[in-house]
């Protein structure tokens, strides 16, 4: 048996809501081993992540959060492997909105464990850039995969629909900023973070009393 690890790939494409679109690239997470897999955030892209994946099961596709960028190539991926789409229930409708006629095949909640390839992810509900977002905290790889809640440099955006910017802080200071500060920040787009270099300037938004 192999030891789990994390595989990167950038896809790129559109992310469109309250009538206005944009170019993106997004980063999509592999964590698995040579026998299985999950997928974290399937953008744009449904063939060149199911060729990274290659012959391994896929257990999953975890979403960080519902926003189409995140999940435009989710049901195209999930009828190539046959892995469930997982997303958190309060997301159902800005999925909706992407995928009209096809549901998820199940609904996340806070401190799901997802096991895959020996180790544990654990789901944290982080709400604030939409109300479904989630994280997934795997301390056996020394990461936080954060979807737009939390990046190099500060909180995800929180200026279109669905959004809260003193509800983002929240999920930040109490499911975040709590992980151990060595702990690496895998984000839905840009560079990789920690913990501890992330807190001393979200700790400037904390002490304002959000």
């Amino acid at each position: 048996m192999t030891a789990a690890r994390i595989e990167h790939l950038v896809t790129s494409g559109t992310f469109s809501l309250d009538g206005g679109t944009w170019d993106v690239d997004n980063n999509v997470w592999i964590v698995g081993d040579d026998e299985e897999a999950i997928v974290i955030d399937a953008a744009h892209d449904a063939d060149t992540i199911a060729a990274t994946v290659g012959d391994r099961r896929l257990r999953a596709i975890v979403c960080t959060h519902g926003h189409d960028d995140h999940i435009d190539a989710a049901p195209a991926l999930a009828d190539a492997t046959g892995a469930p789409i997982l997303i958190h229930l309060d997301d159902r409708l800005l999925w909706k909105h992407t995928h009209p006629d096809r549901k998820p095949d199940g609904y996340l909640s806070d401190m799901r464990r997802i096991t895959v390839a020996g180790i544990e992810l654990t789901v944290l509900h982080t709400p604030g850039h939409t109300p479904g977002a989630i994280s997934l905290h795997a301390p056996d790889l020394g990461t936080v995969f954060t979807g737009d809640t939390l990046f190099a440099g500060g909180p995800g955006a929180t200026g279109r629909s669905y959004s809260d910017f003193p509800t983002i802080i929240r999920s930040i200071r109490d499911r975040l900023l709590v992980l151990p500060p060595e702990t690496v920040v895998r984000t839905g787009h840009g560079e990789p973070s920690t913990i501890g270099a992330e807190s001393p300037h979200l700790r400037e938004w904390v002490d304002r009393g959000y």
